[in-house]
């Protein structure tokens, strides 16, 4: 009868060990050095030293990166930008925004089945309430532009066909303007 062999593995010493933890590596260690040298490049280890210093030369370190004009230009604009969603009503976004997504919606599936619109279909759609409804939100995003874009170079004089809308969405009556009762669609 067979006897059985006793084999116990020798441990991996700790140089074996971390020999194949570096042959595993490899890959994660240029990737990292990469990203190490972009690091150093672009400055924010420099700015990163320094903080782990305790801020010695932070700030001027702080400014220096953020001194040039593209940044401070960028950072303006995201001023700006920020103060205007602020002043938005998020009612009236998220209803146009709605809005705009259901056209793109409606806009491609026309796109996919090649449906083009012609002078006559045209004319047709002037008829489409979702169309007038459409075309009276646009005209009055181009007119409170306008108005806005007006007063900012200064010019407050309104002619008699700008008194429709207030800067409260609310609409303020044409005077001298006759209601037109409404009246039935009549199919030829």
């Amino acid at each position: 009868m067979a006897n059985y062999i006793q084999y116990t593995p020798k441990p991996k010493t700790p140089q074996e060990k971390h020999a194949d933890a570096e042959f595993e590596s490899a890959e994660a260690r240029t990737e990292s050095l990469k990203l190490l040298r972009e690091l150093h490049e672009a400055g924010v280890l420099d700015v990163l030293s320094k903080l782990v210093r305790g801020g010695e030369g932070l700030t001027s370190s702080v400014f220096h990166t953020l001194s040039g004009d593209t940044t401070l230009a960028a950072i303006r604009t995201l001023a700006e930008l920020g103060k205007t969603l602020g002043s938005l009503n998020p009612q009236a976004v998220g209803q146009l925004g709605a809005a705009v997504e259901a056209g793109v919606s409606e806009g491609a599936r026309r796109v996919a089945q090649g449906k083009g619109v012609g002078l006559a279909d045209l004319l047709k759609l002037l008829n489409d309430k979702d169309v007038q409804l459409a075309l009276g939100a646009v005209l009055g995003l181009l007119q409170g532009a306008g108005r806005s874009l007006r007063e900012a170079r200064g010019d407050t004089t309104n002619t008699p066909n700008q008194g429709e809308f207030d800067r409260h969405d609310q609409i303020q009556p044409t005077p001298n303007t006759p209601k037109r009762p409404a009246q039935p669609l009549r199919r030829r």
